[in-house]
């Protein structure tokens, strides 16, 4: 039976095909090339790439055109919005009006393929009377009220009050970004314990993308409770109202882990269900990812977060010490000289603070000024002075000595008043940490090591003979 359905599936595709190769002599891709370049004329780039990058012709035949969308949302504006469009453009090209209709990537998969990924994608409707009982693996000490802001985590922590208030209604999907250690995981958390305590029917699911992928891979181990399996990973994941997804970044080499987020996701945001999303790096930096999923983690609103600034550091080391022995004998000049020493990440913060507290239980002074911290933490603060020197605290450091933004320092712009502090920048990268090419050319927005490469040796070469730039990459190496 199966044999049958696929034969006459795939003679209907090849009459289809015959019918849209005999439209002016061309084919339908050539077609459909000539209908992009006439409606990118007519639309600003961000709409043209959201709403017809990844748009295709599925049929094209003397009456009607129809056009493969991969989400539901694509459907509603190419139908709502620019339908005139996109018929008038065919019209050019064709020389005949025809109806427009769009159909989703699931709704038109061969037989085979479809009975392939059933098991996973159609594993079962979800009967919401009687979902089975899942942890929402929410850590319940992470919440808002003890989130220290700063103007370094300000708008991050503003977006995700926003999110917890309203999910699903505004910032869908809310990704956040930054380095490990600045508090991404606790803003999630806290928008999570937000919603369940104020919203009891809501169902949050909190999940890291390793998880997930063991969750999603576990289903090829079951054999013949496969299916059963695959039910309950349907039903653990898209039957929620808010997903929680920490360090996306992880699904690196995972291709068929990415497929199965990737319909999670449309599932999800497709019924308004809110998505939120960390990952160490933003989503235009992402490539280690399919296009298809990071151009859905742009839809909503990416934000960051940026290690903390002196102000924000000495108010988390208070926040962390109120309820310690330590607080009442532990001077200003003490929490300055910790702030002043540890500034990459809140964990760093954590971790001078836990050194203080077992020094000071061994040895019990009276009062822990700047002598007795800095000697308790001297051997900590040497290991942690080389771990500062990352790529994020170079690329800070370059950007402020020319005056410039880290995003554009990270950009597309090749300007020579920004190209050439870029070259700065990869190049202290090299020779200050042991990240590769490769890693280096990641985190300066994507781009080819090669690129890396060619910066590292033109910088060595102008060291031999410009006395000012060796001048300004010491100011910069001090700086570090």
């Amino acid at each position: 039976m199966i044999f049958f359905l696929f034969i006459f599936h795939r003679l209907n595709y090849n009459i289809c095909t015959n019918v849209q190769s005999g439209v002016m002599g061309l084919n339908i891709d050539d077609i459909w090339m000539h209908v992009l370049e006439l409606i990118k004329k007519e639309l600003n780039p961000v709409s043209f790439s959201t709403w017809f990058g990844e748009t295709k012709v599925y049929s094209l035949t003397n009456e009607k055109i129809t056009l493969q969308v991969p989400m539901p949302l694509h459907k509603r504006m190419l139908l709502s919005n620019y339908y005139d469009l996109i018929k008038d453009s065919f019209l050019q090209i064709t020389g005949s009006e025809r109806e427009i209709d769009c159909l989703l990537e699931e709704e038109i998969k061969e037989p085979i393929e479809q009975l392939i990924t059933e098991v996973v994608h159609n594993a079962g409707d979800i009967n919401n009377s009687s979902l089975k009982k899942y942890d929402t693996n929410l850590n319940a000490s992470l919440n808002f009220d003890n989130f220290v802001v700063g103007d370094t985590n300000k708008f991050a922590r503003t977006a995700a009050f926003a999110v917890a208030q309203n999910p699903g209604v505004q910032y869908n999907p809310l990704f956040i970004y930054g380095k490990s250690g600045l508090g991404k995981t606790h803003l999630m958390h806290a928008i999570g314990n937000y919603i369940v305590q104020n919203n009891k029917d809501l169902r949050v699911l909190y999940t890291t993308s390793d998880d997930f992928r063991k969750d999603y891979t576990g289903i090829a181990n079951k054999n013949e409770n496969s299916l059963e399996y695959a039910n309950d990973f349907k039903e653990k994941y898209r039957s929620v109202d808010v997903l929680i997804i920490d360090d996306i970044q992880y699904l690196v080499g995972a291709e068929k882990t990415q497929e199965e987020f990737f319909h999670t996701f449309n599932d999800l945001h497709g019924r308004n269900k809110q998505i939120i999303i960390s990952s160490d790096r933003s989503p235009e930096d992402l490539k280690i990812l399919e296009e298809r999923l990071r151009s859905r983690f742009a839809w909503g609103l990416p934000v960051d977060i940026y290690p903390p600034d002196f102000d924000l550091r000495c108010r988390i080391i208070r926040d962390k010490i109120k309820h310690l022995t330590i607080a009442d004998k532990m001077t200003d000049e003490a929490i300055e000289f910790i702030a002043n020493n540890c500034y990459t990440d809140v964990r760093s913060l954590e971790g001078a603070i836990n050194r203080l507290v077992a020094y000071t239980a061994m040895c019990v002074p009276d009062k822990i000024d700047l002598e007795f911290t800095n000697e308790s933490l001297k051997d900590y603060l040497t290991v942690n002075i080389f771990m500062m020197n990352d790529i994020i605290s170079i690329q800070k450091a370059v950007a402020d000595y020319y005056k410039l933004t880290v995003e554009v320092l990270k950009g597309k712009k090749r300007s020579a008043n920004i190209a050439y502090p870029r070259m700065v920048a990869m190049y202290l990268c090299r020779i200050l940490t042991d990240q590769s090419f490769p890693r280096i050319g990641l985190e300066f927005g994507g781009r080819d090591h090669s690129t890396v490469i060619h910066a590292c040796n033109t910088i060595e070469e102008d060291l031999k003979n410009n006395g000012q730039l060796r001048e300004i990459i010491s100011e910069i190496k001090a700086k570090l």
